[in-house]
């Protein structure tokens, strides 16, 4: 089973992450279960949410203590969380920042992966939502999901106006993601 931590900040898809990442999973034939993780979070505050994957059914409901991998919307919560707390040893950090692999290695535990999702967000998106173009990273680092499934999730999700944004959005991540 592959176990999936999405941090973010209110307000920014985490949540949205989560359920887009599961149903593109569904779509390329795995079982899946995204879920949320609620306390007192507002507009701004710390969250989390979390993504199961396997090719079996999936029994387990429980927080994800131990991820394999992590995405991560936004630097700025390595100030304020221990983003990589649990990570397993042979995990990965996908991280949306504008900063270098080199600047943000001290703070990850790891296998690091960097793109600059904010600038693509704003260009393809219109807006600094990175949230879905993060799952393009995903795809690129994990192979557990294809870009054809996450279209057909944005497509399920999204009106075909917006839904076209995110996949071009979630494609040039794919492309542009730095190791």
């Amino acid at each position: 089973m592959i176990e999936v931590r999405i941090h973010g900040r209110g307000g920014q898809g985490a949540v949205t992450t989560a359920e887009l990442l599961a149903q593109a999973a569904f779509y390329g034939g795995k079982h899946s279960q995204a879920f949320p993780s609620f306390g007192v979070e507002r507009s701004g505050s710390p969250v989390e949410a979390y993504c199961r994957i396997d090719d079996k059914p999936i029994r387990l409901h429980e927080q994800i203590y131990e991820p394999n991998y992590l995405i991560v919307l936004d630097d700025s919560l390595f100030c304020a969380v221990n983003v990589c707390n649990g990570l397993v040893a042979s995990g990965a950090v996908i991280i949306a920042t504008s900063k270098t692999k080199e600047q943000l290695a001290p703070q990850v535990k790891g296998k690091l992966f960097v793109v600059d999702a904010y600038d693509i967000a704003a260009k393809t998106i219109g807006k600094p939502l990175v949230n879905t173009a993060m799952l393009g990273a995903f795809a690129k680092v994990t192979g557990l999901i294809t870009l054809e499934n996450l279209e057909k999730a944005f497509a399920s999700k999204f009106s075909p106006e917006i839904a076209k944004k995110n996949i071009e959005a979630a494609r040039a991540c794919y492309n542009q993601l730095k190791e």
